[in-house]
Order: structure tokens, then C-alpha cells, then sequence
């Protein structure tokens, strides 16, 4: 065998090992976007009552009255911030970006509902995230004018400028890096 078929042969099982690695991360994703509404369904397991023991701890609802309504409360804000995450994770599009304020948004409600029973009030709740806001907006902003002067001086279909954006991470911490 020439040195050329072995490297064409080598191409063809990196190929594969990466395809059948997409598909079993593939497979993964669908069947937890599957399971979302099992999940959210979760809090009807939890008791109808202001102060629940269990062996890993002992929660008590002061604010709500109920831990029940404390679990459904938190599911119907989980269950959409998962849904986000994982939105923001496999976007190829350019403005994958501004999920992060929904994103910021969840996070932060499921921090208020936490605290509600500790007896934290903070009444202005949406100043929290003009700071992420301030960074997400303008910078989204600042890549579809790159985009459309790219589109309107070198006469290119936003395909192919989706393409020139997309950069083929090598591993986690890469993908990472490249959302920041």
C-alpha cells in the first residue's frame, strides 16, 4: 500500500470516529430535549408541605408555604434554561450570542426564587442584567456590521461568511473559547 492510500485510509477512520462521536452526542442531546417534559413533571414527586426532611438535607419554605410550589416554581424556570443552554451551545449561527441574556434572565429568576424563602427582597430585579445587556448587544451589533460589510465589499452569500466564522474546535475547552 503507497504512502497515499495509507493517508487516505487514515482520513477515512478519523472520519468515522468523528461521525459516529457526533451521533452518539447527537443522540444524547435529543434524548434529554426528549425528556424535558418528564423532567419538569419531577415536581409532583415533591410533598405538599412547608418543611421537607430528607436524608441529604431539610428545606424549608417559608416564602411560598409550600415546597411543592417552591419545585414546581423552579421546574417551569430549569427546564427552559436547560433548553437555552443547550441552544447556545450547538448555535452555529453569528448571533448565538444573545441567548445569553435569556439565558442571564433564567439564572437570575432561579436565584430570586431560591432566595424568596430566605427573605431577600430586591426590587430591582432587571438592573442585574443591563450590565450583560451592555456587552452581549453591542458586540452582536458590531459582528453584523462586519458581516454586512463583508457581504457588500467582497460580494459573498452569508453561507459562505457563516462558514469563514465557524471554526472547527478540537475539544471542549476550545468550543469553549470560542464563545467568549
Amino acid at each position: 500500500m503507497s504512502n497515499k492510500q495509507q493517508k487516505l485510509k487514515d482520513q477515512r477512520s478519523e472520519f468515522h470516529r468523528l461521525d459516529r462521536k457526533s451521533l452518539i452526542i447527537g443522540s444524547i442531546i435529543a434524548t434529554l430535549i426528549a425528556m424535558t417534559p418528564y423532567f419538569f413533571y419531577l415536581y409532583e414527586s415533591v410533598p405538599n408541605i412547608p418543611v421537607w426532611n430528607t436524608f441529604l438535607f431539610t428545606y424549608d419554605s417559608k416564602y411560598y408555604g409550600s415546597v411543592l410550589t417552591v419545585a414546581w416554581t423552579l421546574t417551569g424556570k430549569i427546564i427552559p434554561l436547560f433548553l437555552l443552554f443547550i441552544w447556545f451551545f450547538t448555535c452555529r449561527h453569528w448571533w448565538y450570542h444573545v441567548l445569553l441574556v435569556p439565558i442571564a434572565m433564567y439564572a437570575y429568576q432561579i436565584f430570586i426564587t431560591l432566595n424568596d424563602d430566605l427573605n431577600y427582597v430586591d426590587s430591582n430585579q432587571l438592573i442585574y442584567l443591563i450590565p450583560i445587556m451592555a456587552i452581549i448587544v453591542p458586540s452582536i451589533y458590531l459582528i453584523r456590521a462586519q458581516i454586512f460589510n463583508k457581504i457588500n465589499t467582497a460580494s459573498k452569500t452569508l453561507e459562505e461568511l457563516e462558514d469563514e466564522f465557524k471554526m472547527t474546535p478540537k475539544n471542549f475547552w476550545d468550543r469553549l473559547r470560542n464563545y467568549f
